[in-house]
C-alpha cells in the first residue's frame, strides 16, 4: 500500500485532525483509503458495527474517509485505569489489564504480531493508509521497544510528515530536537506547522529557517480551526470543549472526573448558541448552574470518592430546584443508591459504595464482561419523541425502577424524572431534536426564544478544506506516491 505517516513533535499537536482531513480529501479523489493507529492510549473509545472496541480518532478518521470502522484500523487499544495500570484492548476485545512494566516486557513481540496482521488485513481492500502516530517519536526512553511511531512506519514503508504545533510556542526547539533524537530521521520527508494565528507574513523568515537548517520542506502553516465540530480523543481536547460568555444564558457545569472517558458527549452543546459550557474540578466551582452533568468514567467508584471527599452530597442538596442534571454512563451510576465491585473489575474491590441516591432503587454490580453495542431507538425527552442512536460501552450493570428514558425494540434504558436525565448511552445528545427538547423548559423559563439552527456543511469536509488550502497537497501526493 502507499500512504503516509503523521507523527507530532508532542501530544496534542493535532496529529489525529491531520490523518482526518488526509482521509477526506483522499476520498474525496475516489481513493480506497483507511486510518491506521498501531497502539491509541484513550479512555474515549469508538465501537465498531460488531460491538468492539477502538480508538475514537480511528472512528472518526473512517468515518472522514467514508469507510466503515473495523478493529484491523487500531488493533491495539489501552485504557487507563490508574496511573500505574491500564486495561489491553487487542482486536476490539479487553485482553486483560497490565501496569506500564509488564507491559512494555511482555507484550512487545505479541504487538508486533498485531500489527503486522492488521496492516495486511487493511492491504486486501485498502490502497492507500494515513497512519497516526503517538506522542512524540523522540522518546529516547522508549524507543528501543516502541511500537506507535517509527516503528511502524517502517513496518508499513512509508514515508512520515512531522506536525508542530505553533499555538503552544517552541515552535523550532521541538521540531529541531525532535529530529535530533528520533530515530530513522531521514525518513521524514516534510514538515507541517499547526494552529497558526496571524499574519502568516510575519513567518515567512521562520519557514526559510526550518527548511534551511533542518533540509526539509515545509509543506504548509495551518491556521487555527475553531469550533471545527470533529470529535476530539486527546483528553488534552477537553479544554476545546469549553465556552464561557455572557452571550450565553444556559450555564451548564460539566464535572471533570479525574477518570473521565467519552468527553465528547458533551460536544452537541457546543452547537447551541446559547449554552455556556465549563468544566469544574472542585465542587466549590460549580456555582449554581441550569445544568450539571455527570460524565462518564473510566473507574466509577473511585471519580465517586473523588467528590464525596468535596462533599458533593451537601452541595447537591443546596442546588436551586431548577437546575437539571443529567449522567451519562459511569456519571449516571454515580447517581444511584449503591455500587459494588467486590472483583475489581472497575478498578477498586470495593464490597459496598453508597451512591448518591438521586435515583432511589438503582444499583450498580460490575462484572467482568464488557457491554459493548450500539443501539438506536426512541427517547421521551420532556414529553417529546425523539429517535436517537448511539453505544453503550460499560461493565457495571445497574437495576432500577421508575420511568425509562429510551425504548429499544429489545427493551427499555435510563431514568428520566423532573430534573433528571440518566443513561448509559454514548452520543444521546448527538441529535439535534434531543438537545431542543431537553432545552426547551431551559429556556421557557428563562424566556428565551428558540434558536435558528442554521444548516451546516459536512463537519469532516470543511475541515478538509481548510487544511487542503493551506498545504501543498500535490508535494504530500508526491510523497505519498514514493512509498510502498
Amino acid at each position: 500500500m502507499r500512504g503516509v505517516m503523521i507523527q507530532g513533535t508532542a501530544s496534542d499537536v493535532g496529529k489525529s485532525m491531520i490523518c482526518t482531513a488526509f482521509c477526506r480529501i483522499l476520498s474525496d479523489q475516489e481513493i480506497r483509503v483507511a486510518p491506521f493507529k498501531s497502539q491509541n492510549m484513550s479512555n474515549n473509545s469508538y465501537v465498531t458495527v460488531l460491538g468492539e472496541e477502538i480508538g475514537r480518532s480511528q472512528g472518526v478518521q473512517a468515518e472522514a474517509a467514508r469507510t466503515v470502522a473495523t478493529v484491523d484500523m487500531n488493533p491495539i487499544l489501552l485504557k487507563p485505569e490508574s496511573d500505574m495500570k491500564s486495561q489491553v484492548i487487542l482486536f476490539g476485545k479487553k485482553l486483560e489489564t497490565m501496569d506500564g512494566m509488564d507491559y512494555r516486557k511482555s507484550f512487545y513481540e505479541h504487538g508486533l504480531v498485531a500489527i503486522d496482521q492488521a496492516l495486511e488485513n487493511l492491504a486486501k481492500t485498502y490502497t492507500h493508509l494515513v497512519i497516526e502516530g503517538a506522542g512524540s517519536p523522540a522518546e529516547v526512553n522508549l524507543n528501543d521497544r516502541e511500537i506507535v511511531n517509527m516503528a511502524v512506519a517502517e513496518r508499513a514503508n512509508v514515508p512520515v510528515i512531522l506536525v508542530a504545533d505553533i499555538d503552544r510556542g517552541g515552535v523550532f526547539a521541538s521540531i529541531v530536537g525532535t529530529l535530533a533524537l528520533m530515530p530513522n530521521p531521514e525518513r521524514v520527508k516534510g514538515l507541517l506547522i499547526n494552529k497558526f494565528r496571524g499574519n502568516i507574513r510575519l513567518f515567512e523568515d521562520g519557514i526559510s529557517f526550518l527548511e534551511d537548517y533542518t533540509k526539509l520542506p515545509v509543506l504548509g502553516v495551518i491556521p487555527y480551526f475553531g469550533n471545527h465540530e470533529i470529535e476530539q480523543e486527546d483528553s488534552l481536547g477537553v479544554r476545546e470543549l469549553s465556552r464561557t460568555s455572557a452571550k450565553q444564558p444556559i450555564d451548564m457545569a460539566v464535572l471533570k472526573h479525574p477518570y473521565l472517558s467519552n468527553f465528547t458527549d458533551i460536544e452537541p452543546f457546543l452547537n447551541e448558541p446559547d449554552v455556556a459550557v465549563r468544566w469544574v474540578e472542585f465542587t466549590q466551582d460549580i456555582g449554581q448552574p441550569d445544568i450539571l452533568v455527570f460524565p462518564g468514567t473510566k473507574s466509577t467508584i473511585a471519580d465517586l470518592r473523588y467528590w464525596k471527599q468535596q462533599n458533593i452530597e451537601d452541595f447537591l442538596g443546596s442546588l436551586k430546584k431548577e437546575t437539571q442534571l443529567i449522567g451519562l454512563c459511569g456519571g449516571f451510576q454515580m447517581l444511584g443508591d449503591s455500587l459494588s465491585d467486590p472483583s475489581g473489575f472497575d478498578g477498586t474491590k470495593a464490597d459496598f459504595e453508597k451512591g448518591l441516591g438521586l435515583i432511589s432503587g438503582m444499583n450498580t454490580d460490575f462484572i467482568e464482561e464488557k457491554f459493548v453495542k450500539r443501539r438506536r431507538g426512541v427517547a421521551g425527552v420532556h414529553g417529546e419523541a425523539v429517535q436517537i442512536d448511539g453505544y453503550e460501552i460499560h461493565t457495571g450493570r445497574s437495576t432500577y425502577a421508575g420511568k425509562p428514558l429510551i425504548s429499544y425494540e429489545e427493551g427499555t434504558e435510563g431514568v428520566h424524572m423532573e430534573r433528571l436525565i440518566g443513561t448509559h448511552l454514548h452520543g444521546f445528545f448527538n441529535n439535534d431534536e434531543c438537545r431542543r427538547a431537553f432545552l426547551a423548559p431551559i429556556r421557557q423559563q428563562k424566556k428565551l426564544p428558540e434558536p435558528v439552527m442554521k444548516e451546516r456543511p459536512d463537519r469532516y469536509s470543511r475541515w478538509a478544506a481548510h487544511v487542503k488550502a493551506h498545504v501543498d497537497w500535490g508535494q504530500i501526493e508526491r510523497i505519498m506516491e514514493e512509498s510502498g
